[in-house]
């Protein structure tokens, strides 16, 4: 091909319609994704700028498979694909290695290909397969600080990929018709079990390892591998609910990683790791656009319980704890009450304190203090999964029914306050000034001329 970039030497044009064996199926799955990133503008952009990759209107983007590099290729390592932006005279490009159904990425692969982008000046490796990452610059395989000094290395799942063009086809995202086909007839071979697309669907074995130790009684080491492989996978099933939560809302929904861990993966699993071994519990935070606040969500390995909660500030213009859990209990009306429970939080740093919903409903003078007015709220959904959390799958299936449901009866219903509006006070009209002054004079005259009169 006369177009090639110059370090290729081998590759076709992605395609729509592959021509490749029926074993070829990453193959096949991965030209059709990297042919609609190139043909349907506003997807393979919008992709590109969650890697933090920014394509104005003038970049184009080109797409390879079946590509063999000048430098460091051979039969045995072989980079399933190859993207190229170029933007006027700047060119950014990446090598595609994808994934499907069970098949996991390995480090020595991925080794292997950081060292191929290197050697033929490549900028980033980008991994595409059912393992789930809280944020592409975390990969789900552990590389080597050398390997990583080689390319930039990011990752999608396809569970993301399709629900990136299930938002932009329910959005109206992309206007034209014929990239509107082309798009949804991706969606639609993606949604296929033939592509071998799959969800988030099990914990490790170290799941039931960890929970049996922590229900024993005995402790549990942040530095122990099972312990960092339960903290990892569920890294992948927070990630792989937020894309639930995302095609079920038609927005996105992400997960709240502190700035120091988002920029440090590491850091971030030895942190949730110790988190794990001293509180026995798991926690994530999503943010969905235009509700009251983010959702908290825990796993707490010693009540074998999963625990979904919003918090909320009291309105100030009411001067009453009653007046204020008012407020908030207006906004849950139809909500149903199991397990839902309310935490008043109080001025100072003393302990908040917890009733049921079903009770404040009917009594909700009972939550007042003396003395005190509760300044916040959370509204706290419990689940108490009993010996389903131990097991692996149960603990995925019930996880992501609970959360949708809390949205569904509590999150999508709660409304920050807010102080009203401060209204414009009317001006004083300044002849109106000078008319009540004249009077007021003319009156004090006449009091002092009848006091004179009367001396």
């Amino acid at each position: 091909m006369s177009d090639r970039p110059d370090n290729l030497i081998q590759g076709e044009r992605a395609r729509l319609f592959p021509v490749l064996a029926d074993t070829s199926k990453e193959g096949r799955t991965l030209s059709i994704l990297l042919a609609c990133m190139e043909s349907v503008d506003g997807f393979g952009k919008s992709l590109l700028a969650d890697l933090g990759i920014k394509a104005g209107a003038r970049s184009k983007l080109e797409t390879y498979t079946e590509v063999v590099l000048k430098k460091g290729s051979d039969k045995t390592a072989r980079p399933d694909g190859l993207l190229i932006l170029k933007t006027g005279s700047k060119t950014w490009s990446a090598l595609v290695e994808a994934k499907v159904g069970n098949s996991e990425l390995s480090s020595e692969q991925l080794d292997s290909y950081l060292e191929i982008a290197k050697l033929n000046g490549i900028d980033a490796l980008i991994t595409i397969s059912n393992q789930f990452s809280p944020l592409p610059s975390h990969h789900p395989v552990q590389l080597s600080a050398a390997s990583l000094k080689k390319a930039t290395v990011l990752h999608w799942s396809w569970m993301y990929v399709l629900t990136q063009a299930t938002l932009q086809l329910g959005n109206g995202d992309i206007e034209d018709k014929e990239q509107r086909i082309i798009l949804n007839e991706m969606v639609r071979f993606l949604s296929h079990p033939s592509a071998g697309v799959k969800s988030f669907e099990q914990m490790p074995a170290s799941w039931s390892a960890i929970t049996g130790a922590v229900q024993a009684g005995g402790s549990i080491s942040p530095k122990s591998n099972d312990v960092q492989e339960v903290v990892g996978a569920w890294y992948q099933e927070i990630r792989d609910l937020c894309l639930i939560l995302s095609r079920q809302l038609g927005e996105d929904v992400n997960v709240k990683v502190p700035r120091v861990h988002a920029s440090d993966p590491v850091a971030r699993l030895k942190s949730d790791a110790q988190v794990l071994a001293t509180e026995n519990c798991l926690h994530a935070t999503f943010v969905i656009p235009n509700t009251a606040g983010a959702i908290l969500v825990s796993a707490d390995f010693r009540k074998k319980s999963v625990f979904a909660s919003m918090r909320v500030n009291a309105p100030a213009d009411k001067k009453s704890t009653k007046a204020r859990l008012n407020w908030l209990l207006r906004q849950l009306q139809k909500s149903k009450s199991d397990n839902v429970y309310i935490r008043l939080f109080w001025p100072g740093r003393g302990p908040f304190t917890q009733h049921p919903i079903a009770v404040l409903r009917e009594t909700p003078e009972k939550a007042e203090e003396n003395g005190k007015v509760a300044t916040s709220f959370e509204v706290v959904f419990a689940c108490d999964l009993g010996a389903r959390f131990s097991q692996r799958r149960n603990f995925i299936v019930d996880l992501e029914h609970a959360i949708p449901e809390f949205y569904e009866q509590i999150g999508q219903h709660l409304k920050a306050w807010q102080p009203q509006a401060p209204k414009i006070k009317p001006e004083k009209n300044d002849a109106e000034d000078v008319n009540t002054a004249a009077l007021r004079d003319e009156a004090e005259i006449e009091v002092a001329n009848r006091n004179s009169s009367t001396e």
